[in-house]
């Protein structure tokens, strides 16, 4: 069976590089915009499903892994920044506050149809932040393709206090624990 990553993500494909298995990435081009009213968790759900399928179309013997991800403050959902501005205003929104990312995580069998799907939540705790200290991470990181405006698996190490979560792996945006358990749901053994 072929195992294929549907994202554009090098941070999800370095994640699935640790078990050490032959796979292919591929990028889903699906549209991320939240749909009126849907909440954090069926945003990240669906998406992740969305780009499985979208990947899975091309596919007919395959393992597909759609996955995405938000940040959630004070109940809303704040994404990628994409510039300076906007995550200069996530960092001080977070500052000395506890944030939770929602993962969405999904494993479409194109020979099958079989499809897993679950959300993993992982929260985060923010230390108390300068403006002086957010610039200065934002000029050595510029995390600007990270949900929340943090690279936890670099110098954002530095803007936390703690973390909450089964498997630090869903902060950088796959929850590899659980790929495990839906890859051995389809036969596929990573040890």
């Amino acid at each position: 069976m072929k195992i294929i990553l549907a994202s554009s993500s090098p941070y999800r494909r370095a994640l699935l590089a640790r078990l050490r298995i032959p796979f292919e990435a591929i990028s889903p081009e699906v549209d991320e915009t939240a749909r009126p009213g849907e909440a954090p968790q069926a945003l990240v759900e669906r998406l992740s499903v969305e780009k499985a399928r979208k990947v899975a179309a091309d596919h007919p013997q395959a393992l597909v892994i759609g996955s995405d991800q938000v940040a959630v403050y004070n109940g809303s959902i704040v994404g990628k920044p994409h510039n300076h501005e906007n995550a200069v205003a996530q960092l001080r929104a977070a500052a000395g506050r506890t944030v939770t990312l929602y993962t969405g995580l999904s494993l479409l069998n194109t020979a099958t149809g079989s499809l897993q799907s679950e959300v993993v939540p992982f929260r985060v705790t923010f230390r108390a932040l300068t403006d002086a200290q957010i610039e200065s991470y934002l000029h050595k990181e510029q995390p600007y393709a990270c949900a929340g405006s943090v690279k936890s698996e670099g110098l954002g190490i530095a803007l936390l206090e703690r973390f909450e979560g089964e498997d630090p792996n869903t902060l950088i945006g796959l929850p590899l624990i659980r790929l495990v358990r839906m890859f051995e749901n389809e036969g596929f053994y990573v040890i």
